[in-house]
C-alpha cells in the first residue's frame, strides 16, 4: 500500500465513541493524521483548526445529522472530500448523500481495506488539483 498517510489529514465524525477511537488508532498507525468529533457541532469546530483533506462522517449523528453537517461544510471556504460511512444503504440513502455533497458513500460495517481504498482515491484526486 502506498504511503499516503504522511500527508493525508482525516476527520472522523461519529457518535460511536469506541468505534471512532479504534478507527482513529488504526488510521494513525497507518501514518494518517486523524482528528475525531462525536457530533456535528464538534466537527465544525474541528474543521476550523484541523483543516482535513477528508472527512468521514456518520449520517445518523445526534444534534445535527450527517446530511446537515455536509451542507454546513460545503458552505465553508475549505472543503474536504466527504465520505459518508453509515448504516443507511438503500438506493434513496445513496442518492440523498450525493445530493448533500458527499463524494463517496460506504455502508457499515466497512471493511478497512475498502475505507483505505476510498481515502487513497480521494488523496489522488486532491493531489491532482
Amino acid at each position: 500500500m502506498p504511503e499516503i498517510g504522511a500527508y493525508q489529514r482525516i476527520l472522523l465524525v461519529d457518535d460511536n465513541v469506541d468505534a471512532t477511537n479504534m478507527l482513529r488508532d488504526m488510521l494513525t498507525d497507518l501514518g494518517y493524521q486523524v482528528a475525531v468529533a462525536y457530533d456535528g457541532p464538534q466537527a465544525l469546530v474541528a474543521l476550523e483548526t484541523f483543516r482535513p483533506d477528508v472527512a468521514v462522517i456518520d449520517i445518523g449523528l445526534p444534534v445535527m445529522d450527517g446530511y446537515e453537517l455536509a451542507s454546513h461544510i460545503r458552505q465553508d471556504g475549505h472543503v474536504p472530500r466527504l465520505i459518508a460511512m453509515t448504516g443507511y444503504g438503500q438506493p434513496a440513502d445513496l442518492a440523498r448523500s450525493r445530493q448533500a455533497g458527499f463524494d463517496s458513500h460506504l455502508v457499515k460495517p466497512v471493511d478497512m481495506a475498502a475505507l483505505i481504498a476510498v481515502i487513497h482515491r480521494t488523496a489522488s484526486r486532491n493531489s491532482s488539483k
